[in-house]
């Protein structure tokens, strides 16, 4: 695919400034954050090095949260000037970036991603998943024979027979990434609430708050695993566990469909169509934080960011979406917001 005209179409000159206390500003868009969105910057960032007169941008993984703990260090060149995030910023953390001076933040989204449940490709028959099935499996404390216990389950087949009666054993995102809030908001909770123990822990005496907070509570006995790294780890680990069931984002499960197979949530394959039609039940939009405070100090920012935008290449034809990005049906509105530097207010 052909990049060469897009700086030439999405390019704004921008004002020449400089850091206090800077005497010559870096020449190099630095990028931290998600694992997930990782990929997709990467492509961008070759790309953009390959075709603009600008270096290519720097970009690092770590997680969302991670990404925008280093991004709300301060302003200046030796911070970051883009964070990843396959979730929203936090209040907290427009809290700590304001108290460091980073006050005016762009947020940029560039499409979505589904959540997928994937197993060895000739392992064990793991195809369909609901959520209550997750949430027998991985909570804290779960429902059985009417009373609220510690999770007492060993096997997948102890709670339903229509799955395979091998050992739990689940690679999750760790608690860093972006990832594991939305398989806690999307997966858990709501199994939760399916096989009535987040109202079990109700009547039990706890606020609705509590037991919120109780229902993504994940067992600590070795049946879950939380992983760190990106999601080659948790392929690693999936890889040497017949066994075993991992969380993964969409892109990176269609790129490694030799290995894997994945499981229907809520009876809903995981596609592109499913996501973008809303009927995939565990997506997420995916953005990027802009420092404005960087744009025209920081050599190419502001460039960097509208290219990543532009049509041809966060569009439903483009480079991100043969990777597995669904594109936003509102790019046009995000790219206006961006080329006008607006910030969240």
């Amino acid at each position: 695919m052909k990049f060469t005209t897009l700086v030439s179409a999405t390019a704004l000159a921008v004002a020449s400034t400089a850091f206090v206390g800077a005497a010559q500003a870096r020449d190099q868009v630095q990028v931290a954050g998600s694992s997930t969105v990782l990929p997709y910057a990467s492509i961008v960032a070759e790309a953009f090095g390959e075709n603009t007169d600008f270096p290519t941008p720097v970009v690092e993984s770590g997680g969302s949260s991670a990404g925008l703990k280093r991004f709300c260090e301060g302003v200046g060149e030796n911070t970051i000037d883009v964070a990843n995030a396959s979730r929203k910023i936090r209040e907290k953390e427009i809290k700590a970036c304001a108290e460091n001076g980073v006050k005016d933040i762009i947020e940029v989204r560039i499409g979505y991603d589904g959540i997928v449940f994937a197993s060895q490709k000739n392992g064990p028959a793991f195809t369909a998943f609901q959520p209550a099935d997750i949430f027998n499996a991985l909570g804290s404390k779960v429902l059985k024979d009417g009373e609220l216990v510690d999770n007492p389950h060993n096997t997948w087949a102890e709670f339903n027979s229509d799955l395979p009666a091998v050992e739990i054993a689940a690679f999750i995102p760790g608690t860093k990434h972006g990832t594991r809030e939305v398989f806690e908001e999307k997966v858990l909770a709501v199994g939760c609430e399916a096989t009535g123990a987040l109202q079990a822990m109700i009547d039990s005496g706890m606020s609705e708050d509590d037991a919120e907070d109780a229902c993504i509570d994940v067992r600590a006995d070795g049946k879950s695993t939380d992983i760190d790294g990106d999601y080659t780890e948790t392929l690693a680990r999936i890889d040497s566990n017949p066994n075993g069931i991992g969380v993964f984002g969409l892109a990176f499960y269609e790129n490694n469909t030799d290995k894997l197979k994945v499981a229907t949530m809520g009876g809903i394959a995981p596609s592109t169509e499913s996501i973008a039609s809303g009927e995939y039940p565990v997506s997420r939009p995916l953005f990027f934080y802009v420092k404005k405070a960087h744009i025209g100090v920081i050599p190419g920012l502001k460039e960097y960011a509208q290219f990543f935008i532009a049509d041809e290449i966060a569009g439903a034809e483009g480079p991100l979406a043969q990777y597995g990005l669904v594109a936003d049906p509102e790019l046009s509105a995000t790219q206006a917001s961006v080329s006008n530097e607006e910030t969240m207010q």
